[in-house]
């Protein structure tokens, strides 16, 4: 797992003008995770994901986890659980397991970074798909620690 380390003020900073530029995408996510509570979703803080996440949302679509800006949506009970990457997937590769909270991280830091810009981003980029750079990074970022932005590496 990659942990999150101690900031400096700087950093600090940093990741609070991120959490206020990607504030729309956050609201959307928590209204989604708060109207699934009398489903069974439960929520509680990721620090080291630096956002509200909600367990046992109820399945919709395919599954797995969904990220709206500091707030992470997934179907499992525990947010640490291995899984493959979407190359491995895709049969396009043999990486190891990945943890989801690693690369549920990646996207809060992508929304972070692009704010309101990041869904209409990741749509033109393809979606939830191998192809997409952002999922790409993602799964990098969970390999290895760093890359998560989508137009590096």
């Amino acid at each position: 797992m990659v942990e999150a380390k101690a900031l400096s003020a700087a950093q600090g900073l940093a990741l609070l003008a991120g959490a206020c530029w990607t504030a729309p995408n956050t609201l959307l996510g928590l209204l989604l995770g708060v109207a699934c509570l009398p489903w069974g979703a439960r929520a509680e803080w990721r620090c080291d994901e630096r956002a509200l996440a909600f367990r046992c949302m109820p399945r919709v679509g395919v599954g797995g986890a969904l990220t709206l800006g500091n707030v992470i949506l997934y179907t499992g009970v525990r947010l640490d659980e291995p899984c493959l990457t979407y190359a491995h997937r895709a049969g396009q590769c043999a990486h190891p397991a990945i943890s989801l909270a690693d690369h549920e991280r990646a996207h809060v830091y992508q929304y972070m970074a692009l704010g309101p810009l990041f869904l209409p981003l990741y749509l033109l980029h393809g979606g939830v798909s191998v192809r997409n750079r952002f999922e790409r990074a993602a799964d990098r970022y969970a390999l290895c620690g760093k890359g998560w932005w989508p137009w590096s590496g």
